[in-house]
């Protein structure tokens, strides 16, 4: 079955550019030249992975994103944001706001393929039915969803990507590193750091549910989800 992509880009060159790359390769692609065309080509046809330029006339992607995150049927929709912005606030900003990766202009349009093709491997090993649990805690693969005595855990698609890896490898330590090249990818681009940021976010989420100290820091090593 192909995959299909949408592409959000404002600018027509960075747009047809990405289209063509990606539809010589067998892909089925939707372009939107902003957030409102977008909005509507998702309503019409749920894509496979999203590609999206944070500089977006009226609606940002960066705002685009976190709507998509925040609506069930798209919150699972992978995402690849694509910008100028290089810093490494900007990377961070792009990821808490929901993107799954960061690739920024000019870039190379193999790369961008390449990190395409890594994205639905990845979905792909996620889309089998696998239910997780640790004490009153539980994801459910096949509906996505985290619970922990029955109530809904609202977690960012970062955050349920690192929660899967370690409640599927429990009681072993990893390092920044090796979560970073599980969960994002082996074709990574952002600082380790960053891992803190969404390790952070994650134990938030569920102390607010009574869950405390599941997930240890181990100094120098890394860190470690320890079995209830």
């Amino acid at each position: 079955m192909t995959a299909h992509i949408l592409i959000v880009e404002d600018e027509s060159g960075i747009r047809q550019l990405v289209q063509d790359a990606l539809s010589e390769q067998g892909f089925e692609v939707t372009a939107a030249r902003n957030a409102q065309v977008a909005r509507a080509a998702i309503a019409e046809k749920m894509p496979d992975i999203a590609i999206v330029d944070w500089m977006l006339p009226q609606t940002s992607g960066l705002q685009l994103i976190r709507e998509i995150r925040l609506a069930e049927v798209t919150q699972s929709l992978p995402i690849i944001m694509l910008t100028a912005r290089a810093s490494e606030d900007d990377t961070i900003r792009g990821l808490e706001a929901g993107a799954d990766d960061y690739l920024t202009k000019p870039f190379s349009t193999r790369e961008l393929v390449s990190r395409v093709r890594a994205m639905l491997r990845r979905k792909q090993g996620h889309s089998k039915h696998t239910v997780l649990q640790n004490g009153d805690l539980t994801l459910d693969t096949a509906s996505h969803r985290v619970s922990i005595a029955d109530e809904t855990v609202d977690l960012g698609q970062i955050e349920y990507r690192l929660l899967h890896f370690m409640l599927s490898n429990p009681d072993r330590v990893y390092s920044r590193a090796q979560l970073l090249d599980s969960v994002w990818g082996v074709n990574h681009f952002v600082e380790e750091r960053t891992v803190d940021v969404h390790i952070l976010r994650l134990r938030k989420a569920l102390r607010k549910h009574g869950v405390n100290n599941i997930i240890d820091t181990v100094r120098g090593a890394g860190y470690r989800l320890t079995p209830a």
